[in-house]
């Protein structure tokens, strides 16, 4: 089944349509179009992120809806004046977010193409209980209300930074699921050495790129003698200490661990 892509926000998933009108007329829709599409809350208007052959079965069980239309000059226009007021709805829900002294930081607010819906991204550290928020939201906006929490990660993802490479951050460019960046990763990749100050990205987690450049490591790495095992070079016997895994060398120390002697040897 050919499908698209369509992410509504920066900080949200992206959900699955098919690349057709509800009469079934097919529609030439390439990356960064954007369709007005009907969705269980509603209808809205979001981005062709993707799109390609559904090949895997869906975790749920929900029908893949065709989308209304291609967005028309028309629908962008009304879909920016919809949001033209963010910063007023952020400043108003930020004062009710002091009011009842909620540990919660608000990034973002989407209104959808329907004008029924008001979505408010924020991040915490923790659960936040902010039903009586939410009722004062509903009371003074008259619309349907939903209060998402994110990640660290995702507020880096939309502001977007440079990393220290020089480059756009990950999250920012390329990745669109962010997935766990484990300290295992530091150690496959021989920069755990560094600390946290220089593997921490922007949002004060592990840098994504440690899960981005991991199965390259891994796989370079698959016929590497594991780091502590006996290894037999031409030099003679020793232990192997570290590994390169770039330059697809290990370290042996054919020495003693008071007199240590370490050469370089190629494993592949």
């Amino acid at each position: 089944m050919q499908i698209i892509e369509v992410q509504f926000t920066p900080w949200d998933q992206s959900y699955y349509f098919k690349p057709e009108t509800h009469e079934g007329q097919p529609l030439d829709l390439q990356k960064n179009d954007q369709v007005v599409v009907e969705t269980i809350l509603g209808t809205d208007l979001g981005k062709v992120v993707g799109s390609g052959e559904l090949n895997k079965p869906l975790d749920d069980s929900r029908e893949i809806k065709p989308v209304v239309r291609k967005a028309t000059p028309e629908d962008q226009l009304k879909f920016l004046e919809i949001n033209k007021d963010k910063e007023k709805l952020l400043k108003d829900c930020h004062e009710l977010i002091k009011k009842y002294q909620l540990p919660m930081k608000l990034i973002d607010v989407h209104q959808s193409f329907d004008e029924m819906r008001l979505t408010f991204a924020f991040i915490a550290d923790s659960r936040v209980d902010f039903r009586e928020l939410l009722k004062d939201l509903i009371r003074r906006h008259k619309k349907s209300i939903r209060l998402q929490q994110l990640g660290v990660r995702d507020e880096a993802k939309v502001d977007g930074d440079l990393g220290p490479c020089g480059r756009q951050l990950c999250c920012k460019s390329h990745l669109k699921e962010l997935g766990n960046v484990s300290t295992e990763m530091a150690k496959n990749q021989q920069v755990a050495h560094r600390g946290s100050d220089r593997l921490s990205g922007c949002c004060g987690r592990l840098k994504c790129c440690l899960r981005f450049e991991d199965p390259v490591y891994n796989e370079l790495s698959k016929n590497f003698p594991e780091i502590g095992s006996k290894f037999k070079t031409k030099q003679g016997s020793g232990v192997v200490v570290d590994w390169h895994t770039l330059k697809g060398t290990v370290g042996v120390n054919l020495g003693t661990e008071s007199e240590p002697n370490v050469v370089e040897i190629v494993v592949r």
